[in-house]
């Protein structure tokens, strides 16, 4: 079931067209990732779901309806470019920002106290944004973002500024978001970081849409054949259990044993080379070595720009 549908959405800036007939489904109580280089068109569709600026033809829907403007009260939107008053003390703005969103003021002040004790900045309530780190304003705006509890979360470059630990709370508490039912749609360039949180993803570049679905099933559909075998013996022997049907890519040293990667080129079962390397040598693990996310949007990213050359 989605809780947010894109229908054909176009963009236009003057010549230029930034968005040109996107349509993503975001399932609820999902993780999804919008993926694509800089300037692919990434930031255009989530200011139009956030209702800042209009799309120039399509439809958006949420929660089974045609969007309206009283769905932006159930998104919670951090956008890459923060946004923070320097000059207003830190208390202040965040209890002026989330009353914007509904929530009554005593409300507001309870859950604020709870996540700034939680972020270790309670102390900084009466200090000014300025004083802040930018990882501590990080913090701040997350906050913000999430404070009134809406169903469709959107996270532009989320861990920007953040050190790995800092970052690395910052997951767990989008995991933890995903777990008490809130959906999120999740921006970044940190493809490790999409392969630890996304559930599915939509990649795309000058405006057009290249690829999207489940992570692990895209993950599938780009497999190399290329296969991880942890062995023990002779490695002269294993090179014996090559043939036309498969290459030796590496062997490498791994504490007592040995670790082949092995590329099949030809149509084979997983059982074939199997078969074939265990007359030669003692297999400990045998696993297929599916392409990273990175590799994945390198190889589609480059594949689509020679396409748009010829």
């Amino acid at each position: 079931m989605e809780i947010f549908r894109t229908e054909n959405i176009v963009k236009r800036f003057s010549n230029h067209v930034a968005l040109d007939r996107i349509s993503v489904s975001v399932p609820k109580g999902s993780i999804y990732g919008l993926l694509g280089p800089n300037g692919a068109g990434k930031t255009t569709l989530l200011r139009i779901i956030n209702q800042i600026t209009a799309p120039d033809e399509g439809e958006l829907f949420f929660d089974g309806h045609k969007f309206t403007g009283e769905d932006i009260f159930h998104i919670g939107y951090l956008p890459e470019e923060r946004g923070l008053y320097k000059k207003m003390k830190v208390g202040e703005q965040a209890l002026y920002l989330v009353q914007l969103k509904g929530l009554p003021k005593k409300e507001a002040i309870r859950r604020l106290k709870e996540w700034f004790e939680k972020f270790e900045i309670i102390s900084w309530w009466n200090r000014k944004v300025e004083e802040l780190s930018k990882g501590m304003q990080q913090k701040l705006q997350f906050v913000i973002t999430i404070l009134h509890k809406p169903e469709l979360l959107i996270f532009d470059e989320p861990f920007s500024g953040f050190d790995p630990i800092n970052a690395d709370m910052l997951k767990n508490e989008i995991l933890t978001l995903k777990k008490e039912g809130a959906t999120i749609i999740f921006s970044t360039h940190d493809m490790g970081s999409v392969e630890e949180l996304c559930d599915h993803i939509t990649l795309i570049d000058n405006g057009q849409k290249l690829i999207e679905g489940n992570i692990a099933t895209i993950r599938k559909q780009y497999r190399s054949n290329i296969y991880r075998v942890c062995f023990s013996g002779d490695p002269e022997s294993i090179k014996q259990a090559m043939d036309g049907r498969y290459g030796l890519l590496d062997i490498s040293a791994e504490e007592d044993n040995q670790v082949a990667r092995i590329q099949s080129l030809k149509p084979s079962v997983d059982n074939d080379l199997l078969a074939a390397l265990i007359q030669k040598v003692q297999v400990l693990s045998f696993n297929e070595e599916l392409p990273g996310m990175h590799d994945i949007f390198i190889r589609v990213v480059s594949e689509a720009k020679k396409n748009n050359t010829r």
